[in-house]
């Protein structure tokens, strides 16, 4: 296989999770009789250009289809996150009603929202039915598509050249990274900006979060990697923030090179150096992922073992494809996780992928009172822990697996 992002030929792995279904089919109960589709979860670095990337073995449109089932609002910290972002944009870069936003992987409207609310034109592009119809719910104007060139080509002929383009939690999810980009260089506006955000490689392998690693994660990135994405495609860095979002992200900044530049703010050399130092961009780093999952998933197996000899319960909270990706390396079934609850509807009633663990709503905590609750999303064990102190009461406690196990 050749790199996404530069074609050189890939010879460097990462980690190999075996095999699994894509971490976000989540089945109904008429397909539990049939078979899944489970494909090999392995990653490799590119030595020229250290992007960090899954092996081909599916496409985009099958893990994006119809039936998709992440909905962004239905996490609290999230939306907040998004009104946040939407308060800094508009006053860094004065926008208001003369101006257009355009948000690619728009979702169910978690942050256009916003957007609507100030009277700024704005519109997301949304390839996934299900997501996209929750959007237009709102009010807001969606257009139903995988973005690229051909897609910024028809918008640009619409009038939607953007003074502003989010992209939130996507970058990592396109297959053909330099299309995506160079879409962005055509829909802005000379004076326009685009904004990424994504959870960055340092915080992932000092973290050890091998479970953030999935089929729709084509790719897991570094500034060193994005930089040189953005050259290629016609896009300049001209600043970057850490944000503490998914475990810990970066936010770009983007321009036009053949635009109207603002200069390029020291944050942008420091959080490079930063990653130098570390060895991002040495084959050496990379070598310490693997034998870390190994060891979670025998402490995961081990705790849930000792649990059901004890003749304690452990159920799970968060459907989150993190979730999947730990339950099916580690070979987890109903026998060990009873069910793992779930705020979104468009999950209840249905099963993990792989694992085939029911999904219940969270309701079935507060009747059954398990000794313990597995929290899957671990970057919400502060949202959930407190959407979830009634556990405490009768002497449950929280459990998470990354980077290690830990009983709360």
């Amino acid at each position: 296989m050749n790199c996404r992002g530069c074609g050189a030929c890939l010879s460097l792995p990462l980690i190999d999770l075996g095999t699994s279904p894509p971490s976000n089919a989540y089945l109904r109960a008429g397909q539990l009789d049939q078979a899944e589709q489970w494909v090999p979860l392995k990653v490799q670095v590119c030595q020229q250009c250290w992007l960090v990337q899954t092996e081909d073995y599916t496409r985009a449109d099958h893990l994006f289809d119809a039936d998709y089932a992440y909905f962004s609002s239905f996490s609290t910290t999230w939306l907040q996150h998004a009104r946040d972002y939407v308060a800094q944009m508009v006053e860094r870069f004065g926008l208001d009603a003369r101006s257009r936003v355009v948000e690619v992987a728009a979702n169910d409207g978690y942050l256009l929202q916003y957007v609507a609310q100030r009277d700024i034109p704005c519109l997301g592009v949304e390839p996934t039915r299900s997501t996209a119809q929750a959007a237009r719910d709102k009010g807001l104007l969606i257009r139903e598509s995988f973005f690229g060139r051909d897609t910024a080509a028809q918008l640009l002929a619409e009038g939607w050249a953007a003074d502003l383009m989010a992209a939130n939690n996507v970058l990592a999810h396109v297959p053909d990274i330099n299309d995506f980009l160079c879409g962005f260089a055509a829909l802005l506006k000379p004076t326009g900006v685009a904004t990424f955000e994504f959870p960055q490689l340092l915080t992932l392998m000092a973290g050890q979060q091998f479970d953030t690693l999935y089929h729709e994660h084509y790719s897991y990135l570094s500034l060193t990697a994005v930089q040189g994405l953005c050259q290629r495609n016609g896009l300049e860095i001209f600043d970057v923030e850490t944000l503490p979002t998914h475990g810990g992200s970066l936010r770009v900044f983007v321009q036009r090179v053949d635009g109207q530049r603002r200069p390029v703010l020291d944050s942008v050399a420091r959080q490079l150096l930063l990653e130098q130092q570390a060895g991002v961009n040495t084959p050496g780093y990379y070598q310490t992922l693997a034998p870390a999952a190994e060891r979670i998933k025998h402490e995961l197996l081990r705790f849930l073992l000792q649990a059901k000899a004890e003749g304690k319960r452990v159920v799970g909270y968060g459907a989150a494809a993190k979730g999947n990706t730990l339950l099916n390396y580690a070979g987890v079934k109903p026998d060990l996780l009873a069910w793992v609850a779930d705020a979104s509807p468009h999950k209840q009633g249905k099963y993990l992928p792989g694992s085939r663990i029911p999904v219940v709503a969270p309701e079935r905590i507060d009747q059954e009172r398990p000794d313990y609750v597995l929290v899957l999303p671990w970057n919400l064990l502060g949202e959930v822990s407190e959407q979830l102190a009634q556990v405490r009461q009768w002497g449950g406690r929280f459990v998470i697996a990354v980077p290690e196990l830990k009983l709360l």
